[in-house]
């Protein structure tokens, strides 16, 4: 099954990180990397690697990168992939029993957060369509990110991806912001009764902060964690507060 399978990474400055992701693939034949024009290492890193494909685009949004990246695939399978993602041995292992003849198209994954390297003992990063056929599938936008769409039936793997995201706060701060930027505009645009229970949480603006750093911290059992949690708590505020600060901009930009 792995020679039926393509890597698909979209990049931009993720030099802390891409290295560790590609180590991970080296059963791949083939990468697809969709580069937003990197200012970094990034590329340099991408090049000593000689079954990756670099292809570069400039970046207006997820969804139109993503799709680009399809184009340019030419096995059956895709597995999409952040560039903080980590494929592990267990997961690889858990790929080679898949068949290509039963009727599933697509696979979702649950993700283990890392901190510095180590695994978290819970996260609120949802599962996601990371495995399936080219040629059921189309991205469309949701949010701040992109949503997979899927003609087809799917299933779940077994073992989890680890997120292990090492950039630098700057570079986070930007990313957090713009995604932030994008998200707000969203939930202020949705209807009440549209959006999910955490979104109309997030909507309130002044409690979604102190929510999620309790979620964090007690309910996914990051105090068990020790200073890692704590991080990994602190950081989810802040990006809450991102959001928060965000939404009352427009709200108020609204009303001039």
């Amino acid at each position: 099954m792995l020679e039926l399978i393509t890597p698909l990474i979209l990049t931009y400055n993720e030099a802390h990180n891409i290295k560790r992701t590609l180590a991970q693939l080296t059963w791949a034949d083939r990468i697809v990397v969709i580069d937003s024009y990197s200012t970094d290492d990034t590329l340099e890193i991408l090049r000593s690697h000689p079954q990756v494909d670099i292809f570069q685009r400039k970046f207006d949004d997820h969804t139109n990168q993503w799709n680009y990246g399809l184009e340019q695939v030419e096995t059956e399978w895709v597995l999409s992939l952040d560039a903080d993602y980590i494929v592990t041995d267990l997961l690889i292992d858990e790929l080679k029993t898949i068949s290509n003849n039963s009727e599933i198209d697509g696979y979702f994954a649950a993700f283990k957060y890392c901190v510095f390297g180590k695994p978290l003992k819970g996260t609120i990063l949802p599962p996601r369509q990371v495995l399936f056929k080219k040629s059921k599938a189309i991205y469309i936008d949701d949010g701040h990110t992109q949503l997979l769409q899927l003609s087809g039936k799917s299933a779940f793997l077994t073992r989890p991806i680890w997120h292990d995201d090492r950039k630098p706060l700057t570079r986070w701060l930007w990313a957090q912001d713009r995604y932030m930027i994008i998200e707000s505009k969203k939930l202020i645009q949705t209807n009440t009764e549209e959006l999910s229970l955490g979104d109309r949480i997030r909507q309130q603006k002044m409690l979604a902060p102190f929510i999620i750093f309790v979620y964090c911290l007690i309910i996914k059992q990051g105090i068990l964690d020790g200073w890692r949690g704590w991080y990994y708590a602190f950081q989810r505020m802040l990006a809450e507060i991102i959001l928060s600060i965000r939404l009352i901009e427009f709200e108020k930009e609204l009303k001039l």
